[in-house]
């Protein structure tokens, strides 16, 4: 039985850090003034402001600034800075003894990715699959920004989107873990690989090869990580790239459909969610109802 962290209340405290790429101080205080526009305190780590050529300080600095933050009884929350690349560095520095005792929300994607399915595996404690700091840069109160109130608040998460053509229809019940596909596969094979026994599995990518896709999708396939799923939900994958001179042949959806002829869970493809402006939150390790229609698709927490 997972140990569902708790839900944040006026007045509690959201810790900012970066466990991958640089960000400085500017570019968090949208989110910071957001933060605090509903009601939570900020505190600031270390690694704002820090650099280390890409990275948010070297890899002991961003290790010791995560690691105070997930031992920190007066931090209610973990938002992340942003993504790019670096938290693989430090995954197995972390102790998370204390985390596993008292577990708060962490809130990001992309590279945190890495994060969300080491805890899952690991700990079985959920967390945000959610816009970070980089997506608050004008403070927005869009529909993903308040989505991500929403879930920070509890409140149970309810979406309904458009069907594709190439869904599988059908409707099944599990919990919801994945995140971005080049990082849930760079984890295969070590302790923070992502079981999908029974799941729902959610999927997104960016700025990636359509062969790369395909090569990502096999190595799912081959490490049998689609063989007994729940259901899979399909996000974003944008600004996919093309061989100048060849095409590839399938569409990024085409490609993932093409893996699962053999499976008869139901398939959603087009979820708002991943690395575009609809940027969802999911609350990953929590239960979901997935049912794809002819006429809509719906994933709700229950």
């Amino acid at each position: 039985m997972s140990i569902i962290p708790p839900y944040l209340k006026p007045g509690d405290t959201i810790g900012i850090t970066c466990p991958a790429g640089y960000m400085c101080r500017p570019d968090i205080q949208p989110a910071m003034d957001l933060l605090q526009s509903w009601g939570y305190r900020v505190r600031v780590g270390n690694t704002i402001d820090a650099q280390d050529y890409t990275f948010a300080g070297s890899d002991d600095q961003r290790a010791a600034d995560l690691q105070d933050m997930l031992d920190d009884d007066g931090i209610n929350a973990i938002l992340f800075g942003r993504g790019g690349y670096g938290t693989v560095r430090i995954i197995d520095r972390i102790n998370f003894n204390r985390f596993y005792l008292k577990p708060k929300w962490l809130v990001g994607y992309s590279d945190i990715t890495v994060l969300h399915s080491h805890i899952q595996t690991q700990m079985h404690i959920p967390t945000l699959h959610a816009e970070m700091c980089i997506d608050l840069l004008y403070g927005t109160l869009d529909q993903s920004a308040l989505s991500l109130q929403r879930a920070l608040t509890g409140e149970k998460l309810s979406y309904q989107f458009a069907p594709h053509p190439l869904n599988r229809i059908g409707q099944s019940i599990g919990l919801l873990v994945g995140g971005n596909l080049s990082l849930l596969v760079s984890v295969t094979g070590s302790a923070s690989e992502l079981g999908t026994y029974g799941k729902i599995l959610f999927i997104e990518d960016v700025d990636e090869y359509l062969y790369n896709i395909d090569r990502m999708m096999y190595t799912l396939a081959r490490a049998a990580k689609l063989d007994h799923l729940s259901g899979l939900v399909v996000g974003g994958f944008t600004r996919t790239k093309e061989d100048e001179t060849i095409p590839f042949g399938q569409t990024p959806e085409e490609i993932i459909a093409d893996k699962l002829k053999s499976s008869g869970y139901p398939v959603c493809f087009g979820f708002p969610a991943g690395h575009q402006p609809d940027n969802y939150a999911l609350k990953l390790g929590m239960p979901y109802r997935l049912s794809a229609g002819m006429d809509k698709c719906t994933l709700e927490e229950i």
